[in-house]
């Protein structure tokens, strides 16, 4: 019986495992990510229509995870945020069209509106945080590169809530400002004007429909060490 269950399911199988894989295979991935796939592979009825979506689903948790895990940048990259208001979106507007094509008119009616209103709600969230001006994360400077030893990140606000904050770190090593640089180019950072500090500046770009930019600055310490200071230049 486990056989012929196993014969029976075996896409459902083979889409879940796919996704787990997709997920698992960056460690920074949210794991959130993986549950559209999940939930659709519960709720499918037949095979033809559950390895279509399923397989679109696929596609958008690749291209919600893989760019971001390889610290690429771009216009068609998603940043972070859009992983928590579009990416639910999308996703629930597919597996509502496959519910309809399955004939599941009210289930697929009610996933709609359910992920409608969670994009709306996620897009509340987004646009607060935007105007509350959230710390940047690792952004793709750590963890830095194995050639340099890195100190404790530091965090520095200014007044007010998540406001005009950036971190900084320090790394030591030969030519530890060559090495440092590579790494950032190697994570879509691209050379931008300096301030009026005239310390080499990078920045790079991700998002669909909100842009965000992320820029970092490197000063030098001394012949072998390097400060990092990157900060949310645009969101």
């Amino acid at each position: 019986m486990w056989i012929t269950g196993v014969r029976t399911h075996w896409w459902r199988f083979a889409l879940a495992a796919t996704g787990l894989a997709v997920t698992g295979f960056f460690a920074d991935a949210s794991w959130y990510l993986w549950l559209p796939v999940l939930l659709w592979c519960a709720l499918a009825r037949s095979v033809r229509t559950g390895l279509v979506v399923g397989l679109v689903l696929l596609a958008l948790q690749a291209w919600f995870v893989v760019p971001h895990g390889l610290g690429w940048s771009g216009p068609w990259v998603p940043n972070a945020m859009e992983g928590y208001w579009l990416y639910p979106l999308l996703t629930g507007v597919v597996c509502s069209v496959g519910l309809l094509v399955d004939g599941r008119w009210l289930v697929g009616v009610v996933w709609l509106a359910a992920v409608v209103g969670l994009g709306l709600l996620g897009t509340a969230v987004a646009v607060l945080d935007e105007h509350e001006g959230a710390a940047p994360g690792d952004e793709g400077v750590l963890p830095g590169p194995s050639g340099l030893r890195l100190g404790n990140a530091e965090m520095r606000c200014g007044s007010g809530h998540g406001a005009n904050c950036a971190r900084q770190v320090e790394a030591t090593g030969e030519h530890a400002h060559e090495v440092m640089r590579a790494h950032l180019t190697s994570h879509g950072y691209t050379s931008a004007k300096p301030l009026s500090n005239n310390d080499e500046r990078v920045c790079r770009s991700t998002g669909l429909v909100f842009g965000r930019e992320v820029c970092a600055e490197l000063k030098d310490i001394s012949a072998t060490a390097v400060k990092v200071t990157w900060y949310v230049n645009r969101r």
